[in-house]
């Protein structure tokens, strides 16, 4: 059980570090968000499960937690993503002399 456990937290942080990598990238926020966000839900979620191995009598609330990294990420990444188009972050381009505040996305209007 403590190899499986270590094994866990171990991938956990490796999926961190592997989320973390692409901010230094040249891509759009968009998929430095979603990179970051998924790994950091996957690894976060694995190095629970290694702790549930670690200490199995704590289940329910080691399942409460992986209940709501699931959810709460998921949200969170949602609402980030939400917030960069909205504050043109994601290349969107608000088009000043439309009088009703209309935003273009690429040329199209959206």
């Amino acid at each position: 059980m403590n190899f499986l456990s270590l094994f866990c937290v171990g991938v956990g942080v490796v999926f961190w570090v592997w989320g973390s990598w692409p901010l230094l990238g040249d891509r759009g926020i968009l998929f430095k968000l979603h990179a970051l966000s998924v790994s950091d839900t996957l690894g976060s979620m694995a190095i629970v499960v290694g702790l549930l191995f670690q200490i199995p009598r704590e289940w329910p609330l080691l399942v409460l937690a992986l209940i709501a990294l699931c959810v709460w990420n998921t949200v969170l990444g949602y609402v980030l993503a939400y917030s960069c188009t909205v504050c043109g972050a994601a290349g969107i381009k608000i088009n000043p002399s439309d009088p009703t505040g209309g935003s273009t996305i690429g040329g199209l209007d959206a």
